[in-house]
C-alpha cells in the first residue's frame, strides 16, 4: 500500500477494558508510531442496551496511565469525526438503504420468538446455527402488508449463496471462506442502530482506516466485511488478526487466569511501563532473548512480521518479575513518589497522617529490592509506620533457644544500646555484632531474636538499616515491649 498508515483501536463502552482488548490498541499503536501513521481511537457505542456507565472514562483513562496517546478521538477531535459512533447513525442508514437498493440487502421482519424457535429446530437438528432467509425473496406486496402490522424490520445483507471470498491476512497468510457457510447477517437493527459488522466497514472506510488490526476472533467475520467493502464499492484496508491470549491452562484467557480490567492492573500496583513491555510480548517478539523493552525500542522495532500466530500465554509470574524489575530501576526519588498513593491508602487507620516524605524516603531504600508491586510496599513497610507490633510472642524464641536465653540476649541488647550516641548501620553492626560471640550465640539466633522485636517478622529489610531508620527512642522501646511478651509466656 501507498497510502499513508491509518490505523484504530475502537472499544464499545459496554464492559471495562481487560487484558486483549488493551494489548489490541498497544499493537495499533506501536505499529502507527513504527510507521509514523495515525492512531485513532474511535468509541463503538450503538449497542446501547449493555452500556456500562463509567466504562467510557475508563478505556480512556487506561490509554493515557500507558502513554498510548492517540492521533484523532475523544478530547482531540480529528477531520473524520464525530469519533463516536452514535453521532454516526445517518451515515449506515444511508449505506444500508443503498445495499437495498443495489439488491445486496433486504429486510427482514421475523419476529424474535420466531428466531428462537427457528435456532432450537436447527439445534435439534443438529444443524449449523444461522437464519433460515425466509424474509430475502419477500414480494413487495408481502413486504407492504407486513410493514402495515406495524412490524419494524431488520436490514440483513444477501451473502451470495455460491462462491468464496479470498483474502491475504498480514499474520495468518492466505484465508479463505467458502459463502455456503456464511449466513445472512444484521446489518440495520429494529431501532436504527447498526450492527458492528455495518458500523465498522463504514466508519473504516469514510475514516481511510489503512490497516485493521483486531483479535484473531473477529478472523472468520472478515469475509462478511469484504463482501460488503465489494458491494458498497470501497477499497478494504488491509487485515492482520492477532493472536488469541491464554491462561497457562491454555483455556481462553477468563477473570480466573487474571484478565481483569487494566485499571485493577494499576491499583494492584503494576507500573504502566512493565504493562506496556509485558503487553507488547503477547504474541510479538524481537528474538528469543531480549525481554525488556523501553517504549522507545518497542516503537523501533515494532513489526508484524514478527507478530505470531501461536496463542500468547499470560503468565502472571512473568508479569510479577517484569515488574520488579521495573521497580528496581526507578530512582529511588521516583519510587517514592508512586509509591506514596499505595501508602495512604493501604497503612493502617492508625498511622498518622499525613505521612512524612522524608521519612518515607528513608524507608524506601530498604525494601525497593523486595518489591514487587507498589501496593505490597504497605505491607513490607506496615512496621515503619505503626506504634505497637502484633505478634506471637513465641516468634521471639529461635532454633536452640529457649525463652530465659532469649531474655538475656534482648537485656543485653538494650544494655549495650541504651549508651550509644550514635544509632547509624556501622555503630549499630560494630555493638552488636561482637555481642553475639560474648553470649554463646550464632549471630544469626541473636540477629533473629532481635529481628521479631523490633519489626514483629521473622523477615525483613536488613537489620542494621531497619533500626537506623527507626531510631534509638524507637527500637528499645520495642526492644522492652518484646522483653514483657517473653516473661509473659
Amino acid at each position: 500500500m501507498t497510502k499513508p498508515v491509518r490505523v484504530r483501536f475502537a472499544p464499545s463502552p459496554t464492559g471495562y477494558p481487560h487484558v486483549g482488548n488493551i494489548r489490541t490498541a498497544l499493537f495499533n499503536w506501536l505499529f502507527a508510531r513504527h510507521s509514523s501513521g495515525r492512531f485513532v481511537v474511535r468509541i463503538e457505542d450503538t449497542d446501547v442496551t449493555r452500556k456500562v456507565e463509567g466504562a467510557l472514562e475508563v478505556i480512556l483513562s487506561g490509554l493515557k496511565w500507558l502513554g498510548l496517546d492517540w492521533d484523532e478521538g475523544p478530547g482531540v477531535g480529528g477531520d473524520y469525526g464525530p469519533y463516536f459512533q452514535s453521532q454516526r447513525l445517518s451515515l449506515y442508514r444511508e449505506a444500508a438503504e443503498r445495499l437495498i437498493r443495489q439488491g445486496n440487502a433486504y429486510c427482514c421482519y421475523c419476529s424474535s420468538q420466531r428466531l428462537k424457535e427457528m435456532r432450537e429446530e436447527q439445534a435439534r437438528r443438529k444443524q449449523p446455527p444461522g437464519y433460515d432467509r425466509r424474509c430475502r425473496d419477500l414480494s413487495e406486496a408481502e413486504r407492504v402488508q407486513k410493514e402495515a402490522k406495524g412490524i419494524t424490520p431488520v436490514v440483513r445483507f444477501k451473502t451470495p449463496f455460491e462462491g468464496r471470498t479470498r483474502f491475504n491476512d498480514l499474520i495468518w497468510g492466505e484465508v479463505v471462506f467458502e459463502h455456503g457457510t456464511i449466513d445472512d447477517l444484521v446489518l440495520l437493527k429494529s431501532d436504527g442502530y447498526p450492527t458492528y459488522h455495518l458500523a465498522n466497514v463504514v466508519d473504516d472506510h469514510l475514516m481511510e482506516i489503512s490497516h485493521v488490526l483486531r483479535a484473531e476472533e473477529w478472523l472468520s467475520s472478515t469475509p462478511r466485511h469484504l463482501l460488503m467493502y465489494q458491494a458498497l464499492g470501497f477499497e478494504p484496508p488491509q487485515f492482520a488478526h492477532l493472536p488469541m491470549i491464554l491462561g497457562a491452562d491454555r483455556a481462553k484467557l477468563s477473570k480466573r487466569h487474571g484478565s481483569v480490567s487494566i485499571t485493577e492492573y494499576r491499583e494492584q500496583g503494576y507500573l504502566p511501563e512493565t504493562m506496556v513491555n509485558f503487553l507488547a510480548l503477547l504474541g510479538w517478539s524481537l528474538d528469543d532473548k531480549a525481554e525488556i523493552f523501553s517504549l522507545a525500542e518497542l516503537v523501533a522495532n515494532f513489526s508484524l512480521e514478527r507478530v505470531s500466530r501461536t496463542g500468547a500465554i499470560f503468565n502472571r509470574d512473568k508479569l510479577n518479575w517484569m515488574n520488579g524489575a521495573y521497580i528496581r530501576s526507578l530512582s529511588l526519588d521516583d519510587f517514592t513518589r508512586r509509591t506514596l498513593p499505595f501508602l495512604e491508602n493501604g497503612l493502617p487507620a492508625g498511622v498518622r497522617r499525613p505521612l512524612s516524605i522524608d521519612y518515607i524516603g528513608q524507608v524506601m531504600p530498604l525494601i525497593q529490592e523486595r518489591a514487587r508491586t507498589l501496593a505490597e510496599v504497605p505491607e513490607l513497610t506496615a512496621f515503619f509506620f505503626t506504634d505497637e507490633l502484633d505478634y506471637e510472642p513465641g516468634l521471639l524464641i529461635v532454633k536452640k533457644m529457649d525463652r530465659e536465653s532469649s531474655v538475656q540476649a534482648l537485656e543485653a541488647v538494650r544494655q549495650r544500646l541504651s549508651p550509644l550516641q550514635a544509632f547509624d548501620t556501622v555503630s549499630l553492626e560494630a555493638v552488636l555484632r561482637p555481642l553475639a560471640a560474648e553470649l554463646e550465640l550464632k549471630t544469626g539466633q541473636l540477629f533473629g531474636t532481635l529481628r521479631v522485636a523490633v519489626t514483629g517478622r521473622t523477615v525483613a529489610p536488613p537489620l542494621f538499616e531497619t533500626m537506623s531508620v527507626l531510631g534509638k527512642e524507637r527500637s528499645l522501646e520495642r526492644v522492652g515491649a518484646a522483653l514483657d511478651k517473653l516473661r509473659s509466656l
